[in-house]
Parts: structure tokens; sequence; C-alpha cells
């Protein structure tokens, strides 16, 4: 697999907060979901995106935004509006005063709102992020990734809206996997837009020489790769790999394999109950004790503490850090 389709791999959509609002001028409403990410796109009219810190973002008919969570956001008709709802969990519309409105705005299962010639319709949706992974494409993301409607983007957003307007058999399935199909498209068309600010390895995935290289990564982490093996492989020096990777990645392919290696480690302490041994070996490295060594110089503490710190809840370290 690509580099980034596995770091989009932990991420699922959650259509059970997935919806569509009709919204009145003037309007805002304070966003505090809790989401990793969301996905938001102006059906009609604008909306502007207002993070606590930077710069607001404006959203316009057809545009596309996804939103960096878990921190608190405000979506209005102007950077200026007062919210006066707060979208919680599961999209509970709550009043300021602590109202829950939520049963009272809903017309249909996944519409709000009641439609005038101004209206603002809104849809948006939330996504799971399920492993550490996934953190290494956050890191690369800016608060608000915004794809305007003029950038080439993949029919499913036409797709999107079409099954929104209907109601029938299996849409949480149709609903679930068109939002996946989203995101991957929405980003991956910010990263073609803005190709100097992609990260190395999404720029590095299309060379003659670095992309092979990345796929025998990605493909097998566990193998005993070295940068002499990785060269010999692509059909190039080891110097001139080196160097190339180094250029276009932004880091030495050690370096790439180490944090790739220690992401997947990662994902595995928290999701399963293999040893550390058996870790260490489906990641790369020769026994507990040189994981351990790789793992505390790159996440600064042992598999062990980490693994008792996720299973404990606690968020010092990894996604909850953010």
């Amino acid at each position: 697999m690509d580099p980034l389709g596995d770091l989009l791999n932990g991420v699922r959509a959650r259509t059970t907060a997935f919806c569509r609002a009709i919204l009145e001028p003037p309007w805002a409403l304070r966003i505090a979901d809790g989401a990793a990410l969301a996905l938001a796109t102006a059906q009609r009219g604008h909306a502007w995106i207002v993070p606590d810190r930077g710069e607001p973002v404006l959203m316009r008919t057809g545009d596309v935004a996804v939103i960096k969570g878990p921190a608190p956001y405000t979506v209005g008709d102007d950077p200026c509006t007062v919210p006066d709802v707060v979208v919680g969990a599961d999209n509970r519309v709550i009043t300021m005063d602590g109202v829950d409105v939520t049963d009272d705005l809903r017309l249909g299962s996944r519409t709000s709102g009641r439609s005038r010639d101004d209206s603002a319709i809104v849809a948006s949706g939330t996504y799971q992020v399920g492993n550490d992974v996934t953190e290494r494409l956050l890191n690369a993301l800016p608060d608000i990734v915004l794809v305007p409607k003029a950038d080439p983007q993949s029919p499913v957003m036409t797709l999107l809206a079409h099954e929104l307007g209907r109601d029938g058999p299996g849409q949480q399935i149709v609903l679930d996997r068109l939002l996946d199909i989203a995101l991957v498209a929405t980003i991956r068309a910010w990263f073609d837009h803005l190709e100097t600010a992609a990260p190395g390895w999404y720029r590095a995935y299309s060379d003659a020489l670095v992309g092979p290289a990345l796929r025998l990564i990605h493909d097998d982490p566990g193998h005993p790769w070295t940068v002499a093996s990785l060269a010999s492989r692509v059909g190039c020096s080891r110097a001139a790999f080196a160097r190339r990777f180094t250029t276009l990645v932004g880091e030495p392919p050690v370096r790439y394999l180490t944090g790739w290696r220690i992401a997947l480690a990662a994902d595995l302490l928290r999701t399963s109950d293999l040893t550390v041994e058996s870790v260490a070996h489906q990641v790369g490295y020769a026994n507990a004790f040189a994981l351990s060594v790789a793992f505390k110089r790159v996440r600064g503490v042992s598999p062990t503490r980490y693994r008792d710190e996720r299973t404990a809840g606690l968020d010092s370290v990894g996604l909850g850090s953010r």
C-alpha cells in the first residue's frame, strides 16, 4: 500500500454524525463534538470556519473543507456572528443556556432546518481515528484544509449530495463508503493543489526511485531493510539513493523506516494483546530490547509504559497529546 493509503486506513466515517443543515442568516454554530476530523461542504451559500486560534476560512458553494480536531471551532455566516447553539457528540444541538433542541430542529433523518431563498445549506460529517499511524497524516495537515470547487475533485461529492436527498435501503452503508472516499479525494486534491506544502512522502511517491522504495517499506515493514538493500531493489547506488530519498522525503531512509515501524508498533501495543517481543518481530526488530530502545528514542517512553498509559486511558502520549 502507498503511504497515504496506509495513513488513512485507520480513519472511518461516522455516518451517525453526518447531516445536512439548512441555516438562515444570521447564523453560527459552535462545533464541540470532539471529533478528530470533520468534513464539510457548502451545498448552497457560504460558511465561515472560525478556529479559536488562527484566521477564519471562507467556504463558498461547492468548496470542501476538512477540519482537524478535537479542539472546538465555530461555523457561521460571518466571522463576527455569535453562536446561539453548540453542536456536540452525535449531532446533539444545545442552546447556550443548556436546552437540548435537537428534536425540534430535525425535519428528516439527516436534514435540519427549513429552506428559504437566502438560506445556506451545509453538509458535514465526522470521522473516527482509530490508530497512531494516522497521527502521521494529521501532523501533515493544517487545522483547516480547503479545496475550492474550481480544483479538480472526485465526483463523489455529487454522489454524496444525491444520497443525502433520498432515504433508501442501505443508505448507512452507502454514506459510509462515500464519506471515506470523499476524505481521501479531498486530502489528495489539497496535496496536489499545494504541491510544495505536501509532505515529502507524498511528493516522493511519484518519483521513479524513491516511490518504489516507499512501497517496499509500506508493503513489508518487518523486512530487514537497509539503505543498501533498498537501493539495490530500485536499481540505484547506495549513496545516490540515500541522497535522493533524503532530499525528496525530508529525512534519511533509516529514520523514515524507523518512524513507520514505531507507529505500527504503537498501534499493535494499543490494540492487541501481543507481547512486546511479538510486536518487535512483526515490525522488523530482532527482539523486545531492540524495539524498546528505538521506541523510547522516538516516543520518549518504553513500549510497556506506553501500553500501560493507553490502557489506563491517559493522554500523556500519542494522539491524546495533541
